[in-house]
């Protein structure tokens, strides 16, 4: 028997070196989905109809076509998102982006022609609390990463996040941006909340209609209402000190669109009247309540 030569015993030290070849099945594939990706990319509001919870779902692709080209990854656009050769990278809330063992693995599932099998089957979906039921961050995490942080994350598709404002992370979320987007307890008060429903304009997410669903909206109330906790169930610190400006209807001398503040010591301008439209600037305090600086009509 002759004795390999130099060239194969290289090839062969540098496969034991590499450790075992990625597995080249759905299960394995199906794993990483599961755990990177469908949170966003599920359900009737995936990013651009992109369903990725299922081997038929990943295999018909999204509102641009199929993704994914047998035996090709260099022509497969999910390829090109995971490994960052095109913008935005996924998944969108990293970094940490994939490991480089799951992007083999998935690499190795298209060579093999996306073959597939048992295992990995739909995901299941999150039991959604009740109305009245206690909302964690968890709970509402899934809205945001779905319909927000494609603009409100460092990954975001304007280049920047507008007025600094991520809300693909719990800490993120309640450090707002420019603003303050979330007081603890007062959803009226709260920006995001008044931008999702509505109350304020523009109504987000921007690339809407379709609007956030009543349920979501149920959520991301309840969430602030109930102190926006974290998953954990403790409650997000008062952000005392933390200025504010919101514009929408004076309802009452002390409220704006019904949600109350305190208006002693306030700088009026231009004489705002019940039921103008109105500019209020406040802070918070260390029980939660806003105290207005300034209001004025606009």
């Amino acid at each position: 028997m002759r004795r390999p030569g130099r060239a194969a015993l290289l090839a062969l030290g540098l496969a034991l070196a590499a450790g075992p070849a990625p597995a080249a099945d759905w299960a394995t594939v199906a794993a990483i989905f599961t755990e990177r990706c469908v949170l966003c990319h599920s359900g009737p509001d995936a990013p651009l109809g992109l369903v990725l919870d299922s081997h038929a779902a990943a295999l018909a692709g999204g509102e641009t076509g199929p993704v994914l080209v047998a035996r090709d990854p260099d022509a497969s656009a999910l390829m090109h998102r995971v490994t960052g050769r095109a913008e935005p990278r996924m998944p969108l809330d990293g970094p940490p982006w994939l490991a480089p063992a799951e992007v083999a693995g998935i690499e190795a599932w298209i060579r093999a022609g996306m073959p597939g099998g048992e295992g990995g089957g739909t995901a299941a979906a999150q039991a959604r609390p009740e109305p009245g039921a206690p909302v964690l961050y968890s709970d509402v995490a899934p809205i945001f990463k779905k319909r927000c942080i494609e603009c409100h994350s460092d990954n975001s598709k304007l280049g920047a996040p507008p007025e600094g404002l991520r809300l693909d992370r719990f800490e993120n979320v309640l450090a707002g941006g420019e603003r303050l987007a979330v007081v603890p307890g007062d959803p009226g008060m709260s920006a995001l909340w008044r931008h999702v429903s509505g109350v304020a304009a523009p109504r987000m997410p921007l690339d809407g209609p379709p609007w956030l669903g009543e349920d979501d909206l149920r959520l991301v109330h309840d969430w602030i209402a109930q102190g926006a906790p974290d998953a954990e169930g403790r409650p997000a610190p008062v952000p005392a000190g933390r200025e504010l400006r919101l514009r929408g209807v004076l309802t009452a001398p002390d409220a704006i669109d019904g949600a109350r503040f305190d208006p002693r010591g306030a700088r009026v301008d231009k004489a705002p009247r019940v039921g103008d439209a109105a500019e209020l600037r406040g802070v918070v305090m260390p029980d939660g309540s806003v105290r207005a600086t300034r209001i004025r009509r606009r």
